[in-house]
C-alpha cells in the first residue's frame, strides 16, 4: 500500500523526467503579470487546458507582452507541487505561434507609441536649412561613423561635428543610447544624427526599445534617424524627425553639398550682376531722361523762352504798326476830306432837327395853348370840371399868369 506524499512524489519524479524542455501550443485563456514580477497564465485548446507560470528572470527577457486570445507556442517543462498534487506548465519561453517574438513586439511599441502620438506629423522639428554644429551619436569606432564623417567632409566641412560614443548592439545598448542622446541634446547642435551600420534584427533591437523613443520624442534638438540599411525600419525611425535609410544617406540628406552650393553662387553672381547692369542701364536711362526734364522745366530755360517770345512778339506788334501807319498815311488826306464832307452833312441834318424842335416846343409852350378866358379849375388838388363843384364849396381857378381861390355862389346847369 501507498501514502498520498508517496503517490505524489512519484508522480512528480514521472513528469518531471518524462517532460522535460517541451514546445506546447494552445491559446491564452488567462493571464495575470503579478507585482512580483513573475507571470502566471493558463493555454488552451478546443478540449482541455493547463496552468503555466513563467518566473520573473524569465519575464523581464521578453520582448513583447501576451494577452487573452494570443495563439503562443511555450517552451518549457511539467512541475507538479507536491502538497496539493497539482502540476502545471513552468515556461521558460514564449513564442507567438506563427510569427517570431521581436516582430510582435515590435508591432505591440509601435501601436502604443501611435496611440501616444509619437508619429504624428504635428509633432515632427524641422530640419534646419542651415546647419552649423551636428551631433553624431554612434559607436566611436563604427563603420559608419567613418562614412558619416568622410561625406561631412566631402559635403561641407566647415559645419562642427560632435561625435557622441554610444554602444549600439547588446542588453545595455538602449540605456548607453538614451543616455547619449541626452547629452547631445545638450550640445547646443543644429541636429542630432543617431544611428549605426547594418545587422541582424537582434543587432538593431536597441533602437525598437521604448526607452530610445521616449528619449527621441523628448529631445529640443531635431533628430535624425539613420539605423541599419534601406530595408530596416526601426521604432526609432518612426519617432524620429527625419527617418534616413542609412548613416551616409543622413549626412546627404541634412548637408548641403559644397560644389552645388559654389556652382549655384556662380549662377548667382551672374544673374546678380546681369540684373544690377540691367538695373544701372534703366536707372542711366530714367536719369538722361529727368535731366532733359529738369533742363526743359528749369526757371531759367523758362525764362529765356518767355524772353524769345516776348521779343518775338514785339517784333511782330512794331511790324504790324508800321505797316498801319504806311497804309493810314496813304488814307489820311482821303478821309481827311470825307470827315469833313460827313461833318459837314450831319452839322447840316442836326441844325434842321435844332429847328424843327424848337417849333415844336414853341407849339406845346402851355402860354400858347391857353385862348383868352380859358382856365383850369381844381378842388382839393385834382383838377375837376365846373359840374363837379357844388354850391358854397371853394376850388381854385388859374391860368398861366394868375390863380384864384373861390368859392362857389350859385350852380346852374346849362
Amino acid at each position: 500500500m501507498m501514502s498520498v506524499s508517496s503517490l505524489n512524489t512519484k508522480i512528480k519524479s514521472l513528469l518531471e523526467a518524462t517532460f522535460m524542455h517541451i514546445l506546447v501550443e494552445g491559446e491564452i485563456a488567462s493571464v495575470t503579470y503579478h507585482t512580483s514580477g513573475h507571470l502566471y497564465f493558463s493555454i488552451k485548446d478546443d478540449k482541455s487546458s493547463i496552468k503555466c507560470v513563467m518566473w520573473r528572470s524569465s519575464v523581464v527577457k521578453m520582448k513583447f507582452r501576451i494577452e487573452k486570445g494570443m495563439h503562443i507556442v511555450v517552451e518549457g517543462s511539467v512541475s507538479v507541487y507536491t502538497p496539493r498534487g497539482e502540476y502545471q506548465f513552468q515556461t521558460v519561453r514564449i513564442e507567438p505561434y506563427g510569427q517570431g517574438a521581436l516582430a510582435l513586439a515590435f508591432e505591440q511599441l509601435k501601436e502604443r507609441l501611435k496611440a501616444k502620438g509619437y508619429f504624428d506629423v504635428q509633432k515632427k522639428k524641422p530640419i534646419p536649412k542651415q546647419i552649423l554644429k551636428i551631433a553624431l551619436v554612434t559607436a566611436k569606432e563604427s563603420a559608419a561613423l567613418h562614412d558619416m564623417l568622410k561625406i561631412i567632409e566631402k559635403r561641407w566641412p566647415m559645419v562642427e561635428v560632435y561625435v557622441v560614443d554610444t554602444l549600439v548592439q547588446g542588453e545595455a545598448a538602449a540605456p548607453q543610447i538614451v543616455k547619449s542622446l541626452k547629452y547631445a541634446d545638450r550640445l547646443g547642435a543644429d541636429v542630432v544624427v543617431v544611428g549605426r551600420g547594418g545587422g541582424s534584427v537582434e543587432d538593431l533591437w536597441a533602437f525598437n526599445e521604448e526607452v530610445v523613443a521616449d528619449m527621441i520624442f523628448a529631445m529640443k534638438t531635431p533628430v535624425v534617424s539613420a539605423v541599419g540599411h534601406e530595408v530596416d525600419v526601426l521604432i526609432s525611425d518612426y519617432v524620429a524627425d527625419l527617418r534616413a535609410p542609412t548613416p551616409s544617406a543622413a549626412i546627404e540628406m541634412i548637408l548641403p553639398d559644397r560644389n552645388e552650393v559654389l556652382y549655384m553662387l556662380d549662377e548667382l553672381a551672374e544673374r546678380f550682376g546681369s540684373s544690377v547692369r540691367h538695373r544701372i542701364d534703366q536707372k542711366m536711362q530714367l536719369l538722361r531722361h529727368s535731366k532733359t526734364l529738369l533742363i526743359q522745366s528749369s526757371p531759367s530755360r523758362k525764362l529765356q523762352e518767355t524772353q524769345r517770345a516776348f521779343l518775338s512778339l514785339k517784333e511782330e506788334f512794331n511790324r504790324t504798326v508800321r505797316h498801319r501807319l504806311d497804309l493810314y498815311s496813304v488814307q489820311v488826306p482821303q478821309l481827311q476830306v470825307e470827315f469833313q464832307n460827313s461833318m459837314a452833312l450831319v452839322l447840316r441834318y442836326k441844325m434842321q432837327q435844332v429847328e424843327y424842335l424848337y417849333e415844336k416846343i414853341k407849339l406845346s409852350d402851355p402860354r400858347q395853348q391857353c385862348k383868352t378866358g380859358w382856365a383850369q379849375v381844381s378842388k382839393d388838388g385834382k383838377t375837376v370840371t365846373l359840374e363837379m363843384i357844388e354850391a358854397d364849396e371853394k376850388f381854385i381857378v388859374e391860368d398861366i399868369s394868375a390863380r384864384i381861390e373861390a368859392i362857389c355862389l350859385s350852380k346852374k346847369e346849362i
